[in-house]
């Protein structure tokens, strides 16, 4: 039966089970590039034994930075069944993870609803999913009750950017709608007693060098539309310039300076924003998992 994929904002239209490939690159089938336990991701979401995060293959934004480009740009990863994909969440609980972190699952919203409401029962720990922010209302629609944290990206608040660095000039309308969306699921951030996060949403923002105005817009935008105190922020200073050396914009070519970085910070600080403030040490690809070898 012809399926057409309309499940993320770009709305491509092919067959991906008949193994045409859309904007993302991937087939409808589960590819993972890895299943492993994972400690960089914020405190709350790491805690003391790691996240357990699935590294899914192909992305819908494939952003000409992205320190993951072997995964969302070359759809690295291994073909796996539904069955199987819920044997991993299982063992990734059983290694001791705080948390089961769907790390670019846009592609295979459809195919997890399906997964989470079977495995979700069995797994006790909170489902999070971890987002570049570009997603469909009508689709996260359909993981209510089954996503317990929001971990997606506001990448831009300008078009041009969003365009020249991820092909997607709607974003900013498309991401401010699915955090919307988000936050109406999960609500504010919830915690147990150890200090993990067990339902909410974490925004992450990415400091990119030469467009600090651009990131002070972002955040102005969201306090603006949901306040300081709806979700957490994630302000991240990690940007890494190994990624984007063959981009022709020479402004992605180097690190994010003290002063780009602190400025926004300092917005994010006098706007209200609670959450998360990288160093400076963050910004190396010696963070970036190694996505070689067996699940």
């Amino acid at each position: 039966m012809e399926h057409k994929c309309m499940q993320c904002p770009r709305r491509c239209g092919v067959d991906r089970a008949a193994g045409q490939l859309g904007y993302c690159g991937v087939p409808w089938e589960f590819s993972v590039a890895r299943a492993a336990l994972h400690q960089w991701e914020e405190p709350s979401i790491s805690g003391k034994n790691g996240s357990g995060t699935v590294f899914f293959s192909g992305c819908n934004l494939r952003c000409v930075f992205c320190q993951n480009r072997e995964v969302s740009h070359h759809a690295l990863g291994q073909t796996v069944s539904a069955d199987r994909l819920a044997e991993l969440m299982l063992r990734l609980r059983d290694e001791g993870a705080h948390n089961i972190n769907l790390v670019t699952p846009t592609p295979y919203a459809l195919q997890l609803v399906d997964v989470l409401r079977t495995v979700r029962p069995k797994l006790g720990i909170p489902i999070v999913y971890n987002c570049g922010g570009y997603e469909s209302v009508e689709t996260l629609r359909l993981l209510d009750g089954l996503v317990d944290v929001y971990l997606p990206d506001f990448k831009y608040a300008d078009a041009a950017l969003a365009s020249a660095y991820s092909g997607a000039g709607d974003y900013f309308e498309v991401a401010l709608a699915a955090l919307s969306e988000m936050l109406r699921q999960v609500g504010p951030p919830r915690f147990d007693a150890d200090g993990m996060l067990l339902g909410g949403v974490i925004v992450r923002h990415l400091v990119l060098p030469s467009h600090r105005k651009d990131s002070i817009a972002v955040l102005r935008a969201l306090a603006e539309r949901f306040g300081s105190g709806a979700f957490l922020l994630s302000l991240m200073s990690q940007y890494t310039p190994d990624f984007a050396m063959d981009c022709p914009d020479s402004a992605l070519h180097r690190r994010v300076t003290t002063f780009e970085y602190g400025s926004v910070l300092d917005e994010a600080q006098n706007l209200g924003f609670d959450g998360y403030f990288q160093s400076r040490s963050s910004a190396s690809s010696a963070f970036t998992p190694d996505f070689y070898g067996s699940l």
